[in-house]
């Protein structure tokens, strides 16, 4: 007499010697910045998200350190002459943190926190006897809690603790903080990234997608079926069977990858064929054009200044000169009560009360050739008038 439970153990078994082989099937892929995938635009998203955004897409990082490079370039004018070297001397020498000197590496530093996270906080080092400034740094803006002060035109900084609480940093007077673009919604700053997050991660999606195509046209899949046929044949010498085949064919694609060429022989009706090879990689020239178009309009530079020669003219037009010289003029005008700020502090402590102007480089975005025609053009007509003046007293 047969147990009823050894009889569904002896089918259990069976089934199991019957089961064909396993299935070999490719881990699921994704780019590896998650983050992008559970943006919600309903909230404030992480600083993180901004700087994974820059890691990810090399053109809007490429296109952030141009707007930090072109702004560069500050100096101090004063009545005093004596007083501006001085001054400039400081700003072209005081430390900047990390082995770094003047205030220019300072600015460098502060802009790129400013473009990427909509704001930019800092602080003034002074020395032990509180007479001179020892340093000019630029602070970590996560670890950083912006708070109203006691009125609407006040505010302060608190630093946030490890337990979540925040506690309000001593000596306002020495931070810096900067908002980039405030709005009445978003008071400290919007960050120059912001609109980018959902695009990015399309573009992301369309890179991932290209890899994969090139690796599966590249690096082929094959797949090899058995068929018994007319073979009188037991489930279990065909399980043997499809194993061995297996095992030689695994054994047959590694050596070709060592470089070793080996060939694979069986007996029966054995069919291979290659996984997905057949099938074109499509073309995703236009849709990625069209992501980094959008994403790049929102930097304000000009494309073939990121290396996209996109256009028949590699020429800047004067257009393009006069709206990039605009945001960088406005990008400038962000940042200058930094300037004063240090500049006015440090004249204090030298007991020097003199007026000051921040004054910035000349932005030169022209040809250089075409300046040169028209300097010719200036001097030749300056000449003319010249000329026809003398004619005009000679005249009798």
């Amino acid at each position: 007499m047969t147990v009823p439970w050894r009889r569904e153990k002896k089918r259990e078994e069976t089934a199991t010697e019957q089961a064909p082989a396993a299935i070999q099937v490719r881990p699921a892929q994704a780019h590896p910045f998650r983050g992008m995938d559970g943006y919600v635009p309903l909230h404030r998203p992480e600083f993180s998200l901004y700087r994974s955004i820059r890691e990810a897409i090399p053109v809007v990082d490429a296109a952030v350190l141009k707007l930090v490079r072109l702004a560069g370039g500050v100096s101090a004018a004063c009545g005093d002459k004596e007083t501006e070297a001085a001054l400039n001397e400081f700003l072209r020498t005081v430390p900047a943190g990390r082995q770094q000197r003047g205030l220019q590496s300072f600015l460098d530093s502060y802009l790129d926190c400013l473009l990427t996270c909509g704001r930019a906080v800092g602080e003034i080092v002074p020395t032990a006897d509180g007479r001179e400034i020892a340093a000019v740094l630029c602070g970590s803006v996560a670890d950083v809690e912006v708070r109203e002060g006691d009125s609407p035109l006040d505010m302060v900084l608190a630093r946030r603790e490890k337990d979540g609480s925040a506690r309000v940093l001593p000596r306002q007077d020495l931070l810096f903080f900067t908002p980039y673009c405030p709005s009445p919604e978003e008071p400290y700053g919007v960050s120059l990234l912001h609109s980018m997050p959902f695009l990015a991660n399309v573009l992301l999606k369309i890179y991932q997608t290209l890899g994969t195509n090139w690796e599966r046209a590249g690096n082929l899949r094959f797949a090899v079926v058995y068929k018994p046929g007319e073979e009188n044949l037991d489930s279990r010498r065909v399980q043997e069977r499809s194993q061995l085949i297996a095992q030689r064919w695994s054994e047959a694609m590694q050596s070709s990858r060592a470089g070793t060429v080996r060939d694979f022989v069986t007996v029966g009706d054995v069919e291979i064929k290659a996984i997905g090879a057949d099938q074109p990689i499509p073309d995703c020239q236009a849709p990625v054009r069209l992501l980094i178009e959008q994403l790049i309009a929102q930097t304000g530079i000009p494309p073939f200044l990121l290396g996209l020669n996109w256009s028949s003219t590699e020429r800047m037009s004067s257009q393009q000169a006069d709206i990039m010289t605009s945001e960088i003029t406005a990008l400038r005008r962000t940042v200058t009560p930094v300037v004063e700020k240090l500049c006015r502090l440090w004249l204090r402590m030298h007991g020097r009360d003199c007026p000051f102007t921040v004054v910035w480089e000349d932005i030169n975005l022209q040809d250089q050739v075409e300046e040169a025609k028209a300097m010719l053009y200036r001097r030749q007509a300056e000449g003319l008038a010249t000329e026809g003046n003398k004619e005009k007293e000679e005249t009798p």
